[in-house]
């Protein structure tokens, strides 16, 4: 794996150190279970706990292994267990985003009963935001919270959740109704013993991962439970995400310096012609496509987890260019690892195969790739806005579907 990366600015000698512990950790574990997901999961959740790494997940008040969330060394691990194993990323990017909204507004007494054990590998975490019918249109939710007495009343269902059904805590948005579209909702910490709490159904997609579909009957939720005030869910969703994914964008890094790995070996020991594979001009053109792909994604992602843990800067715009930017150059990459390979690039168990069925939701989920493109034009659009002369400047009206 290529880490010259992490000899850019952007990074310090304690994420180099990062980098290799978690190189050597993931090198040498086991080989994974993919065919039961949950208990893989749960064993890796716990690996991670012991290891320390899932520490890099909370803050350091509470068990965590730096001061607040940063966000390249969530980028560091995330794309170096993506290039050992997608479902080690997966174990360990949830920890992250499952407990993120807690991390930022949580109230202390939350924080203290449940970020301690997301750290130590103890709870699974899940982020519960998308529906049937509200995935990208977060607006359109329609799960609602109504409050009685000391509590919130939860009802309606979440999809596509992963850590569906071995999650020990879900942070969980609903409508509680203070105002028009997303500025009527809100988040909140929910156990799966809950009365009321249901799993509705078990999701198999093309690179198995624990995914469900949530059903909420009636479910009591305390009051202190509520992350932050009533009416701000969308807010912390959106911080907990612009936080994350840079993280998306590693891990599709990942996968990508692992396939050009593998399509470089290839083409070097595969014999042809009387030559190798690796001696004809199109191997060659493709190979330096792959890499320049690699490395405009890596600068990328490089540059919003810097934006947002040293400059302090919004990074909405840049973490959307890197998810776009990383998922769909991985997706050529490996797409051209696999052709690469020929016939042995279908082939189960072959790693090329494996991650061309990991890559593939990335480019949809936390944002699909058309989403991506909008969250760009409207900050590039906002930018504008800003440095035009006074008196030019005209309201959007696309701004309360978007959640401006």
């Amino acid at each position: 794996m290529d880490r010259s990366s992490l000899d850019l600015p952007f990074f310090g000698p304690e994420h180099r150190a990062l980098s290799d512990a978690i190189f050597d950790w993931a090198a040498a574990m086991p080989p994974i279970d993919h065919h039961d997901t949950d208990a893989a999961c749960r064993r890796l959740v716990a690996a991670l706990g012991r290891s320390g790494f899932l520490r890099y997940c909370v803050p350091a008040a509470f068990g965590g292994a730096l001061p607040e969330l940063d966000s390249r060394a969530l980028c560091i691990a995330r794309e170096t267990l993506a290039y050992h194993d997608g479902l080690a990323d997966f174990a360990f990017a949830m920890q992250g985003l499952g407990s993120g909204a807690i991390t930022l507004a949580g109230s202390p007494e939350l924080q203290r009963r449940v970020l301690p054990k997301v750290a130590s590998g103890e709870w699974i975490a899940a982020f519960a935001l998308t529906e049937p019918e509200a995935g990208s249109d977060v607006a359109a939710m329609a799960t609602s919270a109504r409050l009685d007495g000391d509590h919130y009343v939860l009802d309606g269902e979440k999809t596509w959740i992963s850590n569906g059904g071995i999650a020990d805590v879900y942070c969980v948005f609903a409508r509680t109704g203070d105002a028009p579209g997303t500025r009527g909702l809100s988040a909140f910490v929910v156990h799966p013993d809950m009365p009321g709490f249901e799993i509705a159904e078990r999701l198999d997609v093309i690179a198995p991962h624990p995914l469900a579909r949530l059903r909420f009957n009636g479910l009591r939720v305390p009051v202190e439970n509520r992350l932050g005030a009533s009416g701000e869910g969308f807010k912390i969703a959106m911080r907990t995400l612009d936080i994350f994914r840079a993280s998306v964008a590693a891990a599709a890094l990942g996968f990508a310096r692992r396939a050009l790995d593998e399509a470089l070996a290839h083409a070097r020991g595969r014999a042809m012609f009387g030559h190798t594979l690796a001696d004809f001009q199109l191997t060659q053109a493709k190979l330096g496509e792959m890499a320049t792909d690699v490395d405009a994604a890596a600068l990328l992602t490089a540059r919003a987890a810097w934006q947002r843990d040293v400059a302090k800067k919004p990074t909405t715009r840049e973490a959307a260019m890197a998810k776009m930017t990383a998922t769909e150059n991985a997706q050529r990459v490996i797409d051209a690892a696999v052709q690469m390979h020929g016939g042995q690039g279908v082939r189960v168990g072959v790693k090329v195969e494996s991650l061309y069925r990991e890559i593939r939701a990335l480019r949809i989920y936390e944002g699909a790739t058309e989403v991506q493109k909008l969250i760009v034009a409207r900050e590039l659009m906002k930018s504008a806005a800003r440095s035009a002369p006074p008196g030019s400047r005209k309201a959007s009206p696309e701004g309360d579907r978007h959640g401006s």
